[in-house]
């Protein structure tokens, strides 16, 4: 995932960054209902209806993740674990960071550039390089407890 897979599923829901999670879920049921594919008797466009439903699910679940309601919910638990528990494990996939705690918590870092990470690989202290370079420059999620809009 990276950030222009973020861009797409913005544009997909037509949302902004700032969108709140009632504006994403009134957004998302709106694109539901469009396009549902129980409604829609052509067997070729209900399968375009069901592709097009799962990547609005898709699009609609990430956003929710990653929506400003979404991290001040988890923001506490976060700050707890990025300042007072090592590092596990770390790895990175498809321009997403993702760094598992000593606490049980993952959590996912997007936009992180390869050279960031490699620095990473390479630090004296992962867990000091990250405080300083990753923790509060890049967005993130938790991976271990997605949360869902309520």
């Amino acid at each position: 995932m990276n950030s222009k897979k973020i861009a797409e599923y913005r544009k997909l829901l037509e949302v902004t960054k700032t969108a709140t999670l009632k504006e994403l879920k009134t957004i998302y049921r709106n694109s539901m209902k469009d396009s549902h594919p129980d409604t829609i008797a052509d067997a070729d466009e209900r399968h375009a209806a069901e592709e097009k439903s799962k990547a609005v699910i898709e699009a609609y679940h990430f956003l929710v993740s990653i929506a400003p309601e979404t991290q001040e919910k988890v923001k506490d638990e976060y700050v707890k674990t990025t300042t007072t528990s090592g590092i596990m494990d770390f790895y990175f996939e498809n321009g997403v960071l993702y760094i598992n705690f000593l606490d049980g918590n993952t959590f996912e870092y997007f936009g992180v550039p390869k050279v960031t990470y490699i620095k990473l690989v390479n630090a004296e202290s992962p867990a000091r390089f990250a405080r300083r370079h990753i923790y509060n420059e890049f967005l993130y999620r938790s991976a271990s407890k997605l949360v869902a809009a309520e």
